[in-house]
């Protein structure tokens, strides 16, 4: 009885890498084959979909300006608020609550996007509506 090709070692090597970074990366793996037809995405579409939607953190309508500036204050120690200095894309509108919204959002963004990174001591709500303004982009 004749016995089946085997891959060799470094094929299997690569489809396993392949999907690992697909699954550890969170993101879409595109494969080309050497006639150069169309990418295949190894994510299905319904993986795709089930993917939670992007969210921002933002200020809470009802926080209390102490609060906002404490936030700003802690969060621009931890990353860079050059967007909110004046010239900034983020500067105007020149508010309390705009500044720290931003503030907010780049911690939140920077340390992941997990809800406890957006509590802020309750002065702080996730929205799934991108705040993005102008030329001020919330990541």
């Amino acid at each position: 009885m004749a016995r089946a090709a085997q891959p060799s070692a470094s094929l299997v090597l690569l489809s396993l890498g392949l999907v690992l970074l697909c699954f550890t990366s969170g993101s879409t793996v595109r494969l080309a084959d050497a006639q150069a037809q169309p990418a295949q995405s190894l994510v299905s579409p319904a993986a795709a979909a089930a993917r939670p939607p992007k969210t921002w953190c933002v200020a809470k309508p009802s926080a209390d300006e102490k609060a906002l500036q404490g936030n700003i204050n802690y969060v621009c120690q931890n990353v860079s608020c050059s967007v909110i200095q004046p010239g900034g894309p983020c500067f105007n509108p020149n508010t309390l609550a705009s500044h720290a919204s931003i503030a907010m959002n780049l911690y939140y963004a920077y340390n992941g996007r997990h809800s406890w990174n957006c509590y802020f001591r309750d002065s702080g709500i996730i929205v799934q509506s991108d705040p993005s303004y102008g030329s001020c982009t919330f990541y």
